[in-house]
């Protein structure tokens, strides 16, 4: 399977201003993570920050925030980090739950298979 990227919404959960972004899905990572040049344009505000190990064993310290992300008729709420340049710009597996979505293997297209009360 390839690499699937997806055309998401986003808004900011207090004023409603919105913004539309394409990330590729990551089921590897828990968080979304979207470049903080983009946030702060629909004036998206940090509220704590998070310290991350990177694939190569790195860590960072990011800030976080809150966001609303929508993908077609699917809308939730889900905490965002604020990328730098050089991360990648990816929807998580926490907004995909929230969302109630997976990635069908055979398609690499996001369904809705909704949410599990465990």
């Amino acid at each position: 399977m390839g690499i699937t990227k997806v055309k998401i919404l986003i808004k900011n959960p207090e004023t409603g201003v919105s913004r539309d972004v394409e990330l590729i899905v990551d089921t590897g990572s828990v968080f979304t993570w979207i470049n903080k040049d983009t946030l702060v344009s629909i004036d998206i505000k940090p509220r704590r920050v998070r310290q991350f190990k990177t694939i190569d064993g790195r860590m960072v310290m990011r800030s976080v925030g809150l966001i609303t992300i929508k993908y077609e008729d699917y809308e939730g709420d889900v905490e965002v980090v604020f990328g730098e340049s050089s991360d990648a710009e990816v929807l998580g597996v926490t907004a995909l739950e929230t969302l109630g979505l997976d990635v069908d293997p055979v398609s690499g297209k996001l369904k809705y298979v909704g949410h599990l009360a465990l």
